[in-house]
């Protein structure tokens, strides 16, 4: 896995957690998930994304990397890296277009795709598996485009992904997941709540 640096004077791991905290992205409590595990922490990237001024300099730190590769298009799956995509593209001048969900993995509509040769810069706000970006790579692949990196705001993987390009994430974060049998909150009796009773 090769992991890109930054070299910019941009907020550190910790301001940036602190300000995913402010804005309502990292949540404490006790929130049963969509996979049916219980977590201390919930992470909706969204929340931060609401304020233009922030995504702005969040998506210049998932830029900076990139801004020698010559890139052509960044591409980012929905509905999490559309956001993303257009403000990484506009800050390196290029096209921003996105993929959606098929039965078979990712697809391009509305008119959306990349040339044979073009170069690809894939961003996502989250991952976990690296599954999403991994069939948006794919897609990208088969046209024949050159994929010049993976850039995302969050990686949830504990940097376990590896998509085999440079890969920049602004922020890592390790957070648990319980089955709901050994899950430690359960036993202290602290309410647990899903992420849809709270509007995410």
């Amino acid at each position: 896995m090769r992991w890109v640096e930054m070299t910019n004077n941009r907020r550190s791991e910790e301001e940036v957690l602190q300000l995913f905290r402010d804005t309502g992205v990292l949540l404490d409590g006790h929130f049963r998930l969509t996979s049916g595990k219980h977590s201390p922490q919930f992470l909706q990237c969204a929340q931060v994304l609401r304020f233009p001024q922030y995504t702005e300099e969040l998506a210049a730190m998932m830029a900076d990397p990139f801004r020698n590769a010559e890139v052509d298009k960044v591409v980012g799956p929905a509905m999490g890296g559309i956001i993303l995509s257009y403000e990484v593209a506009r800050q390196l001048g290029t096209e921003s277009i996105y993929t959606e969900k098929s039965d078979g993995g990712s697809q391009f509509r509305r008119g959306f795709s990349v040339e044979p040769g073009e170069r690809v810069l894939v961003v996502e706000d989250a991952i976990t598996t690296g599954g999403t970006v991994n069939s948006t790579i794919e897609i990208c692949a088969q046209t024949g485009a050159e994929l010049v990196g993976v850039s995302v705001l969050v990686d949830r993987s504990g940097r376990a992904v590896d998509f085999a390009v440079p890969y920049r994430a602004v922020v890592t974060v390790e957070i648990p997941a319980y089955s709901p049998a050994e899950c430690p909150l359960c036993r202290d009796g602290v309410e647990l709540v899903s992420p849809k009773d709270l509007g995410m």
